[in-house]
């Protein structure tokens, strides 16, 4: 089923699965560049047409919360500033770039600009945090030295997002990525 209900979005593939052992629930997931949507086989076409639509913009909003806009990170890194650094690091942008293979960011202190890898989108948001929260501090220290790290420290998943982004690197390439 080629389904464009909406004119914001382009027309995505749906395939639709009945279970007759399937009694109540619903839900739906992303395989690739289709939606499966799994649905009891008694529901009626009309029910299967609503659900279908719910569970297509279910998936987009939990996407969209997971896939931030350069809006969205600028204010997450306002946020992050006043609860971690006492609202010292100003950001004058922040916003997803497609060209850091080997860093998960970046930041230019004299300009106050932060640039965030896309490799991190879809990754949980405690993991984006801790990267904003890395490059806020670049805003305040340049250097990795001690103060810096402090302030990173106050993030208080610090620790735990390193690790995850370094068994990230090491499940894809083998290798841990220096950060």
């Amino acid at each position: 089923m080629i389904l464009g209900y909406r004119s914001d979005v382009p027309p995505e593939t749906v395939e639709v699965r009945r279970s007759s052992r399937r009694r109540r629930t619903v839900s739906a997931y992303r395989d690739g560049e289709k939606t499966v949507v799994l649905l009891p086989a008694g529901l009626s076409s009309i029910d299967e047409e609503q659900w279908v639509r719910r569970m297509l913009d279910r998936l987009a909003a939990k996407e969209q919360r997971r896939r931030p806009s350069d809006d969205d990170l600028l204010e997450r890194a306002r946020e992050l500033s006043a609860r971690y650094l006492g609202g010292r690091a100003s950001p004058s942008s922040v916003r997803w770039v497609d060209n850091q293979h080997h860093r998960w960011g970046s930041c230019t202190p004299d300009h106050g600009t932060i640039r965030i890898s896309t490799r991190l989108r879809g990754m949980p948001s405690w993991v984006v945090d801790y990267v904003i929260v890395h490059e806020l501090a670049h805003l305040l220290v340049p250097s990795h030295g001690p103060r810096f790290w402090s302030l990173v420290e106050q993030y208080p998943k610090a620790e735990r997002a390193r690790g995850f982004l370094e068994g990230f690197s090491v499940a894809a390439s083998g290798t841990a990525e220096e950060y």
